[in-house]
């Protein structure tokens, strides 16, 4: 890729997966219950070796694959990126026994996972959660016993295990926080669905000293903010690429409505202030796009670099918030019918908005890259040569 340009085998591969994503993924997914975890669908992604490609996969190339699924089936994108998100954490800082139980599993199709951050009392602020990490008798060594609750937990509560974060105590805010694989088996772990907007399932999480031991923690006891930031930046450029995808199906469904609606003895498109419209819904569009892929090169260049969060903050925060510009313009161009059930517009509407708040609101985009801005500035300044007096 060339300035941000795909080449002819990407630009393949994208148009590959959009098909696939209409032809074979949609019906499997309409037939799905809203509100509960498709696996069938699930299936179907390890069936074709797309769940695979989100491991193996560089930033990019997930942000190609889920921008691409998101254009023809947005239930089949997030079906993966939560099997993504859930997994990534064993995948970076399981131990061998935990990536040979459970990951061919989540590649298959067969085991779904889940990410669980939230709370109701600590959102997007990770280094607030509440979840009690008690030790037992003996210490760290014996274990411990999870106390307290999760909420707005994708796949929940019906996730096969859970990437769990709570606090041990080992210091303040984050540098107290650790990770655990939980499975859902787990004596004292109680879920119920809540009826979101999202047709995906989304749950809460009841931990009634829930016993986790040595072998079930993700990397090391207090080590747990790092795991869940490492996987944030990582999936972060690519919720932008989800939103982009929609973005462009939108567009896509907005060109072909106003060139044949007949309006005022021509075309919707022939209206000015139509045709104005759509030119800014494009804009944004390609912009939001161009925006991701160029965070995604830089995670893919050197994931450890202090630029990534930044980059990533602020492809998450502008592709959602462009794709619900241009989704709420789709509709108002497309009038009522686009409020019908069952219209891809009335779908990307109800799609759309839960971007804006998930994996950091906008506002903790907004500011983890003025922080980074400042600190950046605070730097310079301070390595600049002294002025020298003539």
């Amino acid at each position: 890729m060339t300035g941000f340009a795909l080449d002819p085998e990407q630009e393949q591969e994208c148009e590959r997966l959009r098909a696939l994503a209409t032809e074979r993924l949609r019906p499997l997914a309409e037939k799905g219950e809203p509100g509960r975890v498709n696996r069938p669908l699930l299936a179907a992604l390890g069936e074709h070796g797309l769940l695979e490609r989100v491991f193996a996969a560089g930033a990019l190339e997930l942000c190609l694959l889920r921008e691409s699924l998101a254009y023809g089936c947005t239930e089949a994108e997030t079906a993966l990126a939560l099997q993504g998100l859930g997994a990534h954490p064993v995948l970076r800082a399981g131990s061998p026994e935990q990536c040979a139980r459970w990951l061919p599993g989540v590649r298959a199709g067969r085991t779904v996972a889940a990410f669980a951050l939230s709370e109701p009392g600590a959102g997007s602020d990770a280094a607030a959660l509440a979840l009690a990490a008690r030790p037992v008798a003996g210490g760290a060594g014996g274990g411990w016993r999870l106390t307290g609750e999760k909420r707005w937990i994708s796949n929940a509560p019906e996730a096969d295990f859970y990437t769990v974060f709570a606090r041990t105590g080992e210091g303040p805010g984050a540098r107290g926080v650790s990770a655990f694989l939980v499975p859902a088996d787990r004596p004292g772990l109680g879920g119920e669905a809540l009826d979101m907007l999202s047709p995906h399932a989304i749950g809460a999480l009841t931990f009634d000293g829930v016993p986790v031991g040595p072998e079930d923690l993700l990397g090391e006891p207090g080590g747990g903010f790092r795991v869940a930031m490492d996987t944030l930046n990582r999936f972060r450029p690519s919720v932008g690429a989800f939103a982009v995808g929609m973005a462009r199906a939108a567009l896509d469904a907005t060109l072909a409505h106003t060139a044949h609606r007949a309006a005022f003895g021509g075309v919707l498109g022939d209206l000015q202030a139509v045709a104005h419209r759509v030119a800014e819904m494009a804009t944004r569009t390609e912009a939001a796009r161009l925006l991701v892929y160029a965070a995604a090169a830089a995670y893919d260049a050197d994931s450890g670099s202090p630029d990534v969060p930044r980059r990533a903050a602020m492809a998450k925060l502008l592709a959602t918030e462009s794709a619900q510009y241009v989704v709420d313009h789709a509709v108002q161009l497309h009038g009522a019918v686009a409020l019908q059930r069952g219209h891809l517009l009335e779908h990307l509407y109800r799609e759309v908005r839960a971007p804006r708040i998930y994996e950091g609101a906008s506002e903790v985009q907004r500011t983890i890259i003025a922080r980074s801005l400042y600190a950046q500035h605070a730097s310079a300044e301070q390595h600049a040569p002294a002025e020298v007096d003539r």
